[in-house]
């Protein structure tokens, strides 16, 4: 394993220079925090949140349904994040060029044989929790299951990256986003409603702006690393016109649900609340490129974890109050 780099630590880091020393200090401390990533971790929480909450009135809701299907997201979360990281640098992906946050594959901090092995102990547990749910849910949810687990593989390894091949925001959309609301509200009532699909779309979009930031931060070192990501495909300048598209739509969504009658009034106007933090992270993107991007990685999934707090708080609110 190589010697950590402490120069191109700092080169890299997401953090004012100010702080990087503390940081320093925590990344040789604690390397499998990095490891994980824990700002991405919201986004697998927020959506668990809406779909258990959308069932927390039915007879059938059960708590450790809901306890073990977070369990499970923040697995396969974590599974995503470390799969990334040691494929991009099997890869060639990440190099000393890189302006993330610091992947300690790359940069020495962990060895990659020892990031592959956490990848797979973290797909098994997930395996693990996720088989009390397929006995639970049945054979949909065990399509679910595999199609989540090979997904979280395929994002950046295998014969077909998906990532790779500008697909990255649609499997954050469709894992992150339908499969997880949906697929935790029909583990909770047996069918999947109209308003988990609606919900499921609108936090689906916040996810894929997720990796909208990161693949626009990394538009220069993908290309030349031959990562056609779907930043790198349509440019830098169509990247920001997306982005503000992603975190603005699922308002639009929700509002248009609630006129239509599907969806109640509370959780369209709590969540609405958010809107604030959506318009002030399109702005501060459309200014910000680079390695400048990286808070904005955090705060884009802060977003969708507020978004949906909003929502599920909205739903324990009487009708008629």
């Amino acid at each position: 394993m190589r010697v950590f780099d402490c120069a191109n630590f700092q080169r890299n880091s997401c953090y004012p220079m100010g702080c990087n020393r503390f940081y320093l200090l925590k990344a040789t401390m604690n390397p499998w925090i990095l490891a994980i990533r824990p700002r991405t971790l919201p986004a697998a929480i927020g959506p668990l949140l809406v779909g258990n909450t959308l069932a927390l009135g039915l007879e059938s809701f059960s708590i450790t349904i809901a306890i073990a299907s977070m369990i499970c997201a923040l697995l396969l979360q974590i599974a995503v994040n470390l799969a990334n990281d040691y494929f991009d640098f099997k890869s060639g992906v990440d190099t000393e060029e890189r302006l993330g946050p610091v992947r300690v594959t790359q940069s020495g901090l962990i060895a990659p044989a020892r990031v592959k092995a956490a990848m797979i102990a973290s797909l098994l547990a997930a395996l693990a929790v996720g088989s009390y749910l397929i006995w639970h849910g049945g054979a949909p949810i065990a399509v679910l299951a595999a199609a989540s687990i090979l997904g979280a593989l395929c994002y950046s390894g295998g014969p077909y990256p998906l990532a790779s091949h500008g697909l990255g925001e649609v499997a954050a959309f469709v894992f992150f986003g339908l499969v997880a609301v949906v697929g935790s509200f029909y583990l909770q009532s047996g069918f999947a409603s109209m308003d988990a699909w609606i919900l499921g779309a609108a936090i689906g979009l916040f996810n894929a702006a997720i990796m909208l930031v990161n693949n626009t931060r990394d538009i220069r070192t993908d290309t030349r690393a031959g990562k056609r990501t779907l930043a790198v495909r349509i440019g830098e300048a169509q990247s920001r016109v997306l982005y503000q598209a992603l975190v603005y739509l699922p308002f639009g969504l929700i509002i248009g649900s609630f006129l239509m009658g599907l969806l109640p009034g509370w959780p369209v106007l709590l969540s609405g609340l958010s809107l604030v933090i959506a318009r002030r992270l399109s702005r501060e993107f459309s200014e910000t490129s680079g390695g400048a991007l990286n808070p904005l990685l955090g705060r884009t999934a802060r977003l969708t974890l507020v978004f949906s707090v909003l929502f599920s708080v909205g739903l324990l609110i009487p009708a008629q109050a």
